[in-house]
């Protein structure tokens, strides 16, 4: 882990107390409780999918690792003060470090290098990938290479095969999408040699989408993806809801506490850079940054773009569609952009993980069909960055508060997915005649869940009506479905119909 300076808002609360037994650190709780900070317990790092403590306050000995009474404690305590989980502190074992939020799509990974050549951890910039590739990187012995060094760059582009043929071990290149010419010559280099691991690559654009790259390393690459924050992350849990919606468990998730401001988290979103930011301003400041280096850096890499600035009032107009159908004649209209070139800006976005299709799920069932995509942002904070809504805002537009909760709850099934249920697809279920299931989940064996957003503590029975009506026409095939709304309580609803509060959405 890289040194970091301690905040200055930290220092006076963090004090590490290092102890080695049980009784030693419940003894320190006295002295703790004076600090004004008791139940910030512990500073740990989360290794091969256990917590490993590094120093902890009271309650748990170093041998033992974290007990999950310690690890509620102390996550309860960062959340109420909005404090970032990634807490800094001054070690006297370990000097000044950064604790790592563990990463649930990381053990994926890990298994992936097992016992493929190459792999791709593909996702937006700043959603923490190469923060995940230097801990592999060096937990594994591997060399680390970053694309975003001019100098490195230049010597992979000048001469890709020279640069790939000089590496030996496993290695990590970072922002791999800087210098594309570099997959032929690893492609060359793995058909050499197909050890499992050679190769953890880093892309902030959807390589599979780019020229020449699709065909590269097929066969010998997987793909993995990697989205910003879950609120499971943040809080130290690994999310199991697309898991217990097939396999018939999801009303027997443990419940969370729904007390926290829904509106304020999705306004806050999931960017790490974002999530560490309370203020207002200061996030406002590193969204409107984060787009600008995307649309007039990234996306200038990728291809060359006509108008370049057409293209963030095109980002605004689909953050305020966002949720809804997407009506490339409207959009167009209201950019003034011919189709053509909307098509091409809407794929660049697209390939930089700014927006993404939900596409129609299309089942036989003899019904007229809407067959136009849904079109989602891919965080609520960069939504809501984009058209200006505050959690104030929300809180009166309720309209707009629902469109962002369905995104939201777009974003974490995906992510959900990405690590739990890779093989899942995800859609959204609409019929001529108004029906509408928001997200529709289909496994390969034809199993399917549906799940309808709600932005409501109170609910119809004409809510259930298109998940009713979707059940009654798969009949085994459909395992169950469920309606999130902002209420407390898990109610069944008929056969294999639940009504189950949001925050069941990050339960475990």
């Amino acid at each position: 882990m890289p040194f970091h300076p301690i905040s200055p808002r930290l220092r006076p609360v963090i004090r590490v107390f290092v102890s080695s037994t049980f009784s030693e650190m419940k003894q320190e709780r006295n002295v703790l409780e004076a600090d004004g900070f008791s139940k910030l317990e512990q500073l740990s790092q989360r290794q091969g999918g256990q917590f490993q403590a590094i120093d902890l306050r009271w309650g748990v000995s170093t041998e033992a690792g974290l007990d999950h009474r310690t690890m509620r404690i102390c996550f309860d305590e960062l959340r109420r003060r909005s404090l970032p989980h990634e807490v800094l502190a001054k070690s006297p074992r370990t000097g000044e470090y950064l604790t790592m939020i563990r990463r649930n799509i990381g053990d994926a990974v890990r298994q992936a290098l097992a016992d493929t050549p190459v792999v791709l951890l593909n996702g937006a910039r700043q959603t923490g990938k190469t923060t995940l590739a230097q801990a592999l990187a060096e937990k594994d012995g591997a060399q680390y290479f970053t694309l975003d060094d001019a100098a490195t760059l230049a010597l992979a582009a000048g001469d890709p095969s020279g640069f790939i043929r000089n590496l030996s071990g496993p290695v990590v290149l970072d922002e791999i999408q800087k210098a594309p010419d570099l997959f032929p010559a690893i492609k060359l280099a793995v058909d050499k040699d197909r050890q499992p691991g050679r190769f953890l690559l880093t892309g902030s654009a959807n390589v599979l989408t780019l020229p020449r790259l699709s065909e590269s390393l097929a066969g010998r690459m997987e793909v993995i993806p990697l989205f910003p924050f879950s609120p499971g992350e943040l809080e130290g849990r690994r999310e199991k809801f697309v898991v217990r919606l097939f396999d018939g468990t999801v009303a027997k998730a443990k419940r969370i506490s729904t007390q926290d401001d829904l509106a304020a988290r999705l306004v806050r979103g999931g960017y790490p850079e974002a999530v560490q930011r309370p203020d207002d301003g200061r996030r406002a400041a590193w969204f409107a940054s984060y787009i600008s280096t995307i649309l007039h850096r990234d996306v200038r890499d990728l291809a060359r773009v006509d108008a370049l600035h057409a293209l963030p009032n095109l980002l605004k107009l689909l953050a305020a569609r966002t949720s809804g159908l997407l009506n490339l004649a409207d959009v167009g209209r209201d950019a003034g952009l011919p189709y053509t070139t909307l098509t091409r800006y809407l794929a660049l976005l697209e390939t930089v993980f700014l927006v993404h299709r939900l596409p129609a799920w299309s089942p036989n069932l003899g019904k007229r069909l809407v067959k136009a995509a849904k079109l989602h942002l891919v965080d609520t904070g960069l939504a809501c960055h984009l058209v200006g809504a505050d959690a104030r805002r929300l809180g009166e537009d309720r309209s707009l508060f629902g469109r962002m909760l369905e995104t939201f709850v777009v974003g974490e099934l995906r992510k959900q997915i990405s690590w739990s249920a890779p093989q899942t697809s995800l859609c959204h279920f609409r019929t001529a005649a108004g029906s509408e299931v928001d997200v529709v989940m289909e496994q390969p064996d034809g199993s399917v869940a549906g799940v309808e957003v709600k932005a409501s503590a109170s609910v119809a029975a004409s809510d259930f009506a298109a998940l009713q009506a979707l059940r009654d026409q798969l009949g085994r095939k459909f395992v169950s479905g469920a309606v999130l709304y902002t209420g407390d309580q898990v109610i069944p609803f008929g056969d294999k119909l639940w009504l189950i509060p949001l925050a069941a959405l990050w339960a475990e």
